[in-house]
């Protein structure tokens, strides 16, 4: 069974980030995916907002997939519904994306198992803006 890593080894990866792919990233202010992504951005952190339909959200150039972002990324965050994460998760593992984050209520053991297994660190069915509250400050 899925295990999340421990604080100490979430604070050493969430250290290391700097560039956050929010897929699923949403126009609407009062969705998670909207919110999350401007407090992550307000934490210094570059936020590319992932979005099929949108060209920009948060400031930011939106991009239809994660293989459309020309810059390197650090941490994927995935605000989708479970039943599609895992050809997304598989996306991020291919390129080489090394934190891979699923939000609350976005399972998929056998995603995480195959990021895990690639090297990825890899959370699931937890909130980033909690634990980042928790483990930074």
């Amino acid at each position: 069974m899925f295990k999340n890593p421990d604080l100490d080894t979430l604070r050493a990866a969430i250290a290391k980030v700097k560039t956050v792919a929010i897929v699923g990233a949403s126009p609407k202010a009062e969705r998670p995916s909207h919110y999350i992504g401007q407090f992550l951005k307000q934490q210094g952190l570059r936020v590319i907002p992932i979005h099929p339909a949108a060209s920009e959200l948060f400031g930011e150039k939106a991009y239809p997939s994660l293989s459309a972002v020309p810059e390197k990324i650090d941490l994927a965050d995935f605000y989708i519904n479970a039943e599609r994460v895992g050809p997304l998760v598989d996306e991020a593992v291919a390129l080489g994306i090394p934190f891979i984050w699923m939000q609350d209520h976005v399972v998929d053991e056998a995603a995480a198992q195959r990021a895990r297994e690639a090297g990825a660190t890899v959370v699931m069915d937890d909130c980033i803006y909690r634990r980042w509250r928790q483990l930074t400050e």
